[in-house]
């Protein structure tokens, strides 16, 4: 029983002890950065990773991220220097450079992100409104130009305005501004980009109204080009078809020419040789083209159609 009262105040002393030891030792890892303060006043801070000791239940402990963060900002409706309001999306890559100035300022993550809200925003529109839309959107100062084409016809060439500065070295203003004021805060900005332009809803559906009617225009004379190109083949194929037929109608004809000949020079040997015989082969012939089963003929005995005709009507017998 005694045993069992003296182990009692070694087991609270053991307790006592390893609260004070866990209290007292803290660990920072390499992707993070520490600030101990003392009853809410800053006593150090620590950088480095590894094992530290600090006053248990005393001194407090304030980590913060030593890896690059990441801001990603609502579009903002902003007028250009040529008086087209545009939605610009950007987005930023932060780190925290000085944690004690960073915890005096802005406390946390949150109210860092709260401030470069403040602070970007203010940046982006302050060198978005200094520049045309075009400046916005290019990225180098190449020659660029359009050409104006009407009814297939190219009238002419229009250059686009050249640019001064393009949107990288915007972007490259707009983070030296912001810099300039994140300072003051222990933050770093490590880039800042803009992820999207647009236009706003209004100006935006008469852009798209314009560039339809643009389409619509070029489709049509695509199509009046396409027409006129069907129109020209199928006037080639009927021009090719037509001189088929003709040179075909005309060999047609001069073969049936020398047929014809061959037929009337046969015709004429055949005569010459034997008029009467050939006489009488043509009147055969012409009684067989001329007379049916059914065909009557009142003819005079006299007439050259009739001469052969007795030799095959049958003497009647008296």
């Amino acid at each position: 029983m005694k045993s069992t009262y003296i182990s009692l105040p070694l087991i609270a002393i053991g307790v006592i002890l390893i609260a004070v030891v866990s209290s007292a030792l803290f660990i920072v890892t390499e992707t993070q950065q520490v600030v101990i303060t003392e009853f809410g006043k800053p006593i150090k801070e620590i950088r480095e990773p590894g094992l530290y000791v600090k006053k248990p239940f005393i001194q407090k402990l304030h980590y913060f991220d030593d890896r690059l963060l990441e801001w990603d900002g609502y579009p903002t409706q902003i007028p250009t220097k040529d008086k087209k309001y545009i939605w610009v999306d950007t987005f930023a890559r932060w780190r925290i450079v000085e944690p004690l100035t960073f915890l005096q300022s802005v406390y946390n993550e949150t109210g860092a992100q709260a401030r470069l809200d403040d602070i970007v925003d203010s940046a982006v529109r302050n060198q978005i409104s200094r520049y045309i839309l075009l400046e916005a959107v290019r990225n180098s100062n190449r020659p660029m130009a359009t050409e104006i084409i009407e009814e297939g016809e190219k009238l002419g060439t229009v250059e686009i305005e050249n640019i001064a500065m393009g949107r990288d070295e915007i972007t490259k203003l707009i983070l030296k501004e912001a810099q300039e004021l994140a300072d003051q805060y222990g933050i770093q900005l490590v880039d800042v980009r803009i992820k999207r332009i647009n236009y706003v809803e209004t100006v935006r559906k008469k852009v798209y109204s314009r560039m339809i009617a643009e389409r619509k225009r070029i489709a049509e004379l695509y199509r009046s080009e396409g027409q006129a190109t069907r129109m020209e083949i199928l006037g080639k194929k009927e021009w090719e078809l037509k001189k088929i037929h003709s040179e075909a109608f005309k060999e047609a004809e001069q073969i049936r020419g020398v047929a014809d000949a061959e037929a009337v020079r046969i015709y004429a040997e055949a005569y010459n040789k034997d008029p009467e015989f050939y006489s009488f082969l043509k009147t055969m012939e012409t009684y067989k083209a001329t007379l049916g089963e059914k065909s009557w003929l009142i003819l005079t005995t006299k007439g050259d159609f009739f001469r052969y005709l007795p030799n095959f009507i049958p003497e009647q017998e008296e």
